[in-house]
């Protein structure tokens, strides 16, 4: 017949957007440069197929971030959170809460990773982990001395407080698991979920790592600095971000003993330290009431503004939005290192001087430690709206949480690891073989791999003359190169036997008839 067949009009995958491959892209390609390379090719190949895959189904989540929007003339800053709570549904009005805590403040404020879990912790000792989103107190303890600061660990079941004199682990019962003597006198704590470290920073000047997989203090460094209260991790790289009264902030890393960077961010002390999740911006509050940003990257800074009273606490959320605390009054900004800011994005008056601020992962929250207790304000746009499931999940079962913790555990990565640029590991050191045995040789003074010369052996009864002295240097002489000629000649007859396979198999394909021939002509 004279029919043709249908030939597909968009042969082979669907194309996919570059833009929407750079959002998930982590790293350049690595040039191939000899053989040295040839063992990375199998996960570029991976990292791209992840990328396109994630670029594909990025069309497919169902969340979007809204932001606040005021009427004309309107300013969103002058918009109460009990107006907020009245015009949003139900379940987000839930989110808008305060608890009355007046004996026990001010209170620090930690969320869990997944964001599900709300850690308090009193000044004067009292310690409280809640269920936030459905309000289920899980424990409540007093540990009858002063409480600096509380942080939770990998997972919801187990928590630290930095107490007066030591620090303190908890199970999420309350019940004490382990009194630490080695980490005294610590002021802040930043949790490394990757990694599985405990930074501390202490009254003393030292920073303290503690991994809390294997329960051993991992390094301690003495970082000459002076009482150490300003503290937060770059959560791209985990360097740890340290704020000075001399108005300098340091980065740190526990494989080196001094400040990987130096930075003289403020005239006066520093009084905040906040990184954004990408590891791209830094802000800084310092006692000169001047807020700065600044470019990690490059370390310059990029924008300076003045607030009449300075900012005491700062934290940023997963979409950029910037929290900053002065006395009782919180600001929200927006978009602080793009373009220049004039006013505020949201503010709010607390019942109290603020002491610790926390933006709720994958929520549109933020928590407020004051000296009257807590208080979780709405801040619209403020969370990422759609999360990993195999990364942090808020709505994962028990079991889930179990099957996570030994995967994690299984992928922890090393300390040794930690550095100011994490995409080096993925690169190939470009030296030749050749030019690092010359390094060698001229290090030693000696070449380790040049074989012995031959010297015969001294033999008897005249059988040590010249002639035969030489006779038996020659039969040794042709050995190296027989290897040599050995390993050639079987390379060759692999590769012609891999050609001759691989032209079978074409063969084969060739002979193969297709139901499809038929409508040939």
């Amino acid at each position: 017949d004279g029919r043709k067949a249908k030939t597909d009009p968009f042969p082979g995958p669907a194309p996919v957007p570059v833009d929407r491959v750079q959002k998930f892209k982590r790293k350049d390609k690595i040039e191939k440069v000899g053989n040295d390379t040839l063992l990375l090719i199998h996960s570029e190949e991976a990292s791209e197929l992840a990328q396109k895959q994630a670029a594909r189904f990025d069309l497919l989540l169902p969340e979007d971030a809204g932001f606040l929007e005021g009427d004309e003339g309107e300013d969103t800053c002058t918009v109460s959170q009990q107006d907020i709570a009245e015009a949003v549904d139900i379940t987000s009005a839930t989110k808008y809460f305060n608890l009355k805590l007046p004996q026990f403040g001010p209170y620090r404020v930690d969320y869990s990773k997944n964001g599900r879990h709300l850690l308090l912790g009193g000044r004067r000792g009292h310690v409280a982990c809640i269920d936030w989103q459905s309000k289920q107190l899980m424990c409540e303890i007093n540990v009858m001395e002063s409480v600096n600061d509380v942080k939770w660990l990998h997972s919801e079941a187990m928590y630290a407080v930095a107490q007066k004199k030591w620090l303190y682990i908890y199970d999420s019962n309350g019940i004490e698991l382990h009194c630490i003597r080695k980490f005294n006198d610590v002021l802040r704590m930043q949790f490394l979920p990757y990694h599985f470290l405990l930074a501390t920073a202490s009254a003393t000047g030292f920073l303290q790592y503690l991994d809390v997989s294997v329960g051993k203090e991992v390094t301690a460094i003495c970082t000459k600095t002076g009482r150490l209260d300003v503290m937060c991790q770059n959560p791209h790289n985990a360097i740890i971000h340290l704020g000075h009264p001399n108005g300098t902030v340091t980065l740190w890393s526990p494989n080196q003993k001094e400040a990987l960077v130096k930075m003289l961010c403020h005239q006066g002390g520093v009084r905040s330290v906040a990184v954004d999740k990408t590891g791209t911006y830094m802000v800084t509050s310092g006692m000169d009431k001047k807020m700065k940003v600044y470019d990690v990257r490059s370390f310059r800074p990029l924008k300076s503004y003045f607030l009449p009273a300075g900012a005491s606490c700062l934290s940023l959320s997963q979409r950029g939005l910037l929290s900053a605390a002065t006395a009782d009054i919180v600001q929200v900004y927006r978009d602080v290192w793009s373009t220049p800011v004039t006013k505020p994005y949201m503010a709010h008056r607390a019942q109290g001087a603020v002491w610790g601020l926390h933006f709720c992962p994958f929520e549109d929250v933020l928590g407020v430690g004051h000296g009257q207790g807590f208080s979780s304000m709405l801040i619209p746009g403020a969370g990422e709206p759609n999360f990993d499931g195999l990364d942090a999940n808020p709505f994962r079962s028990t079991k889930q949480r179990q099957e996570w913790e030994v995967k994690a555990l299984l992928e922890k990565v090393q300390p040794e690891l930690i550095s100011l640029d994490p995409t080096e590991l993925g690169y190939v050191d470009r030296a030749t073989l050749e030019q690092r045995h010359q390094d060698r040789v001229q290090a030693l003074g000696f070449d380790p791999l040049a074989k012995e010369k031959f010297v015969p052996k001294f033999k008897k009864k005249g059988r040590s003359t010249a002639g035969a002295v030489e006779r038996r240097k020659k039969k040794v002489a042709h050995e190296d190169q027989r290897d040599v000629i050995r390993k050639t000649v079987e390379e060759k007859v692999k590769m012609e036997q891999a050609k001759k396979a691989m032209e079978k198999k074409t063969a084969a394909r060739a002979d193969q008839k297709s139901a499809l021939d038929r409508f040939k002509k």
